[in-house]
């Protein structure tokens, strides 16, 4: 029996027992965590694929340099999703399901800029997960990751969301906003495989990892893919508008949302700022919070990036931004976004 000190009257006062002080109940909330992970691969392993790259190699002879990745089916009609760095290059793309079935795919879309690719294999019927946009990710929930570290068939790691709301520079140069960072152990292989909350929902992307650091590891969001995705599949490509900035998602004091009657809680934080002749941004000025696009609440990263789309591009809009913990409204001239 335990015991603590009341301090009114320094006589000791017994503690009741806790359910969990009884080394007997450890064993079932072991059993809890262990069957919503279990509960959870169930859902979402049979949609998750392995693919195979086959890239030709310049010179004599043309060998095939081989490569690969993971992905994740998301229709019964056969559209995979997985990064663009799996993808890209004149490649022949073989994918593997879990019953062992192999398709060749064929690219739907490519976006550099946010590292997501859409595959499509000829079948039907097929297993498959959806993103998960109902509920917020949270810092220090379940993250479970699948795919295939170095050809290891469907692996599933586990962890938890380390952080919200990172920035991740691609290939091409550009930043990825709001990337969610997650210590669910990822390897070369498991690119484009879905991370998953505890009901088998996707709520990211894998797509990243830093050398030699370990738990550093990073995944596109479920917001930015699904918007990306649905763009690549009806057009094959995204066409979009640019504000020249890189920013964070805010929350905002309760004091500034009552002081300016905003309908809003949150924002983008500007961090640094491009100059650029293709676009007029002189009016914003870093550390300014953006909470308004073109007569549209900004909430934060997906919600601006979803606004400038190809009908901002070149035309002048006026945005509002917390300059100080004031409103202002501010003329700006989106840019079109150009691959390197």
């Amino acid at each position: 029996m335990a015991y603590i000190l009341n301090i009114k009257d320094r006589e000791p006062v017994s503690r009741l027992p806790r359910e969990a002080d009884h080394p007997e109940n450890e064993g079932h909330l072991l059993d809890a965590y262990s069957e919503a992970i279990i509960a959870a691969t169930r859902i979402a392993s049979p949609a998750v694929v392995k693919i195979k790259i086959s890239r030709p190699l310049q010179g004599r002879g043309r060998r095939q340099q081989p490569g690969g990745g993971s992905g994740f089916i998301i229709s019964p009609e056969g559209f995979i999703v997985t990064n663009n760095h799996v993808a890209e290059g004149d490649s022949r793309i073989e994918v593997e399901l879990q019953d062992g079935n192999i398709y060749e795919a064929a690219v739907t879309g490519l976006d550099p800029y946010t590292d997501l690719a859409v595959l499509k294999i000829y079948t039907s019927n097929l297993p498959n997960v959806s993103f998960q946009n109902n509920d917020p990710v949270r810092v220090g929930q379940l993250a479970i990751a699948l795919g295939n570290p170095y050809g290891f068939q469907c692996t599933v790691t586990t962890g938890v969301v380390s952080a919200l709301g990172r920035t991740l520079k691609t290939k091409s140069g550009r930043s990825i906003d709001n990337v969610i960072q997650t210590d669910a152990a990822l390897n070369p292989g498991n690119s484009g495989g879905p991370l998953v909350d505890s009901r088998g929902g996707v709520i990211g992307v894998n797509t990243a990892i830093i050398y030699p650091a370990q738990g550093l590891c990073f995944a596109i969001s479920a917001g930015t893919a699904e918007y990306i995705v649905g763009k690549l599949i009806m057009e094959g490509h995204v066409r979009r508008a640019f504000l020249g900035i890189a920013g964070q998602y805010i929350p905002l004091p309760l004091r500034v949302i009552h002081y300016n009657k905003l309908e809003t809680v949150s924002g983008v934080r500007v961090e640094h700022l491009e100059r650029s002749s293709r676009i007029d941004n002189h009016s914003i000025n870093k550390g300014d919070i953006i909470i308004q696009f073109n007569g549209e609440p900004v909430t934060g990263i997906d919600s601006l990036q979803k606004l400038l789309d190809e009908e901002t591009i070149g035309k002048q809009l006026e945005i509002g931004i917390l300059r100080k913990g004031r409103k202002q409204m501010i003329k700006v001239v989106p840019g079109e976004l150009m691959e390197n």
